[in-house]
C-alpha cells in the first residue's frame, strides 16, 4: 500500500504528483501488462537473442 502524506500548505496537484512516481517505480503497471499474454520461454529467449544481435550491430556500425 503506497501512502503519500499530505504536508501543510501543499498543493494537492503536487501530492498526487508524488503517488503518481511512487506508483510507478513499483512496477505494478509493468508486471500487469507483461501477465496480459502469455510468452513461452522459447520465444522470450528467442526476442533476447533478437534484441541481443541488434544492439551489437549498432555497436559495431558506430566503431567505423
Amino acid at each position: 500500500m503506497i501512502v503519500v502524506q499530505v504536508k501543510e500548505e501543499e498543493n494537492i496537484e503536487r501530492a498526487l504528483r508524488r503517488y503518481k512516481r511512487k506508483f510507478d517505480r513499483t512496477g505494478r503497471m509493468r508486471e500487469l501488462r507483461r501477465r496480459q499474454a502469455f510468452v513461452s520461454d522459447s520465444e522470450s529467449n528467442r526476442k533476447m537473442l533478437e534484441k541481443a544481435r541488434y544492439v551489437q550491430k549498432l555497436r559495431e556500425e558506430s566503431e567505423f
